[in-house]
């Protein structure tokens, strides 16, 4: 059932005032959370398979085209500077390569063998875990490797807005947000790709949260590459101790990191 190709709610849309056209899209989008709410087990039973393995060295890999492929970039390349892990922990890989972020690669998605070659540079193992982003959940890039990923014994899970998919069938822990039509048909960048940001941003979080990379509820690991994160790192790290702005800047300087800080007087 090809949902996210079905017709739009609202017709004339080129008739409508600017006010109309917010206020319909984003009454549309209201019902994306409540969608991604009712999928919520089987986001917890793909986040229980990915986290021991990665708490062994295992690493996280996104493939995806076009939006799907994007979004999937997008939160792999938050992770590092979010939650100080290494670059390489959590991956996206895109049909058409990373060109393709920017300008779309005509008929990348369409190759079913591509995304395990892509895979393969990076020597996925068993340890791993593969998530295939496809708002259609008929992408043939998303879905050969979903199949491919599966032979070789690695884990693989799935973002599809699509009911009873063909990426869903081949993905041992699929992930259905049905969103419904789109406000413009077919433009599976809207809904399906608000509800494929929620439930990454819901994935990537749950894990480093068990890998233990949050503390209470501060991002203690993040990386200072800017003014904005020192800033912040330094009233973490006055809150977390009492100490003054001066006194907390320093030990962030000296140290690196918040979490530096906090073991660092913990041990003296």
């Amino acid at each position: 059932m090809n949902v996210t190709e079905s017709e739009s709610n609202h017709h004339g849309l080129e008739k409508m005032s600017v006010t109309e056209l917010l206020q319909n899209i984003n009454r549309e989008d209201q019902t994306v959370a409540e969608s991604v709410e009712k999928v919520i087990p089987q986001i917890e039973a793909l986040v229980k398979e990915i986290v021991p393995r990665m708490k062994k060295g295992g690493r996280l890999f996104y493939i995806g085209a076009g939006t799907s492929g994007r979004l999937g970039v997008v939160d792999a390349s938050e992770c590092p500077p979010t939650y100080g892990v290494e670059h390489g922990m959590v991956v996206g890989l895109i049909a058409g390569g990373d060109g393709a972020i920017r300008k779309a690669v005509e008929f990348a998605e369409d190759d079913e063998n591509q995304a395990w070659k892509d895979l393969q540079e990076h020597m996925i193992n068993h340890k791993d875990t593969v998530i295939g982003i496809a708002a259609s959940g008929r992408t043939p890039y998303v879905i050969g490797g979903i199949k491919k990923a599966k032979e070789a014994g690695i884990l693989t899970g799935c973002i599809t807005c699509n009911p009873d998919s063909k990426l869903a069938w081949e993905a041992e822990y699929p992930v259905e947000p049905i969103v419904g039509p789109e406000f413009v048909t077919g433009s599976t960048r809207m809904k399906a790709g608000t509800a494929q940001k929620l439930v990454l941003n819901m994935i990537s979080t749950s894990i480093m949260v068990q890998l233990g990379r949050v503390e209470g509820n501060r991002m203690v690991d993040m990386q200072l590459s800017n003014n904005k994160l020192v800033d912040r790192g330094t009233k973490m790290v006055m809150e977390m101790l009492q100490v003054e702005y001066e006194v907390a800047a320093s030990l962030l300087q000296k140290h690196g990191s918040v979490r530096k800080v906090i073991e660092a007087v913990k041990n003296s």
